[in-house]
């Protein structure tokens, strides 16, 4: 005879499908929301400094640009995008995107490469590197209005540093104030020296960030020190050369104040920036075509930070 064994009871009652998930639910909604509080509590101060000192200035700033607006005027006639088209149809325009395009080339090229060859130099060990390093980032920590004084004494073509040297040897000083050319030549030179300090700090840390298997490996194989730096140590860089490419470039778009000091009328170093504050607070008072020029730089640095972003960016290796 065949003996049937009834089914075993359950320790635990099984509760309905629908029932457990509403309680999983419920608990998953308190903690989301408990946590949504606390980042509420931490985020929000940042969030709304951000969109009253950030956003809020930049949608007026795009606001102001649509209107023919006089500085100090308390009425404004709206005129749509007429302020952009009579900029990119000056002769004024050709000039000033090509300052700015020269000026931050060559700002950005000189201090990344002189960075990088002063980070080389301070890498070894040697006496002095701490002393070395401290004199080389000073600059870029002091005040650019005392930086511009300093150096605008030196380059004065009658009283200055260097027109002293130069009749000592029986030459004249070059017109560094008055030469268009000079003046862009002066303010180039200065930003540099300002500047290469930042870059050779981070470069540094960069370079004594490099994994030293992967550099004694490259010289028992046989590199001697130049195919180590270009073949090893460059690429293992890409990271840091991405970084301060970005950074210096946003900065160099955005020099002012060396501008404004050593070349009050912007002769020949009137940059898009700088354009903007002649255009508004200059003679002219023209705050909504300055406005227009503002948003055409606030474009351009957009546009150049997402390339960077879109393209650059693929070939940095990452450990």
């Amino acid at each position: 005879m065949t003996r049937q064994l009834a089914p075993r009871p359950s320790a635990r009652p099984i509760r309905p499908a629908g029932r457990a998930a509403k309680v999983a639910h419920r608990r998953w909604t308190a903690r989301t929301r408990r946590d949504f509080f606390v980042f509420l509590a931490m985020a929000l101060p940042n969030l709304v400094l951000i969109a009253v000192f950030t956003y809020r200035p930049l949608f007026s700033n795009m606001y102001y640009s649509t209107l023919d607006w006089t500085l100090g005027s308390p009425t404004a006639t709206v005129v749509g995008v007429n302020n952009y088209i009579i900029f990119f149809g000056s002769n004024d325009a050709p000039k000033v995107l090509g300052t700015t395009a020269i000026f931050t080339v060559v700002t950005v090229g000189g201090s990344m490469v002189l960075g990088l060859l002063i980070a080389l130099a301070m890498n070894a060990k040697v006496r002095g590197t701490t002393f070395a390093r401290s004199a080389v980032f000073a600059p870029y920590v002091l005040s650019g209005v005392g930086v511009g004084l300093v150096w605008l004494f030196i380059f004065d073509p009658g009283y200055g540093v260097l027109a002293w040297l130069l009749r000592g040897i029986g030459q004249q000083s070059p017109q560094w104030i008055n030469d268009p050319q000079l003046s862009l030549v002066m303010v180039i030179i200065v930003y540099v020296w300002k500047n290469l300090g930042y870059c050779a700090v981070v470069y540094l840390a960069g370079l004594q960030s490099l994994p030293q298997d992967i550099m004694e490996a490259a010289s028992l194989d046989g590199a001697n020190g130049f195919r180590r730096f270009f073949s090893v140590s460059l690429p293992l860089l890409s990271p840091t050369t991405f970084f301060l490419l970005i950074t210096t470039m946003l900065s160099s778009l955005q020099a002012f104040d060396l501008i404004r000091i050593m070349t009050p009328l912007g002769t020949g170093t009137s940059t898009l920036i700088y354009e903007a504050y002649l255009q508004a607070f200059g003679a002219y008072n023209r705050a909504g075509y300055s406005a227009a020029i503002s948003v055409v730089l606030f474009a351009i640095l957009l546009v150049i930070t997402v390339l960077q972003l879109r393209f650059v960016e693929r070939k940095v290796h990452y450990s």
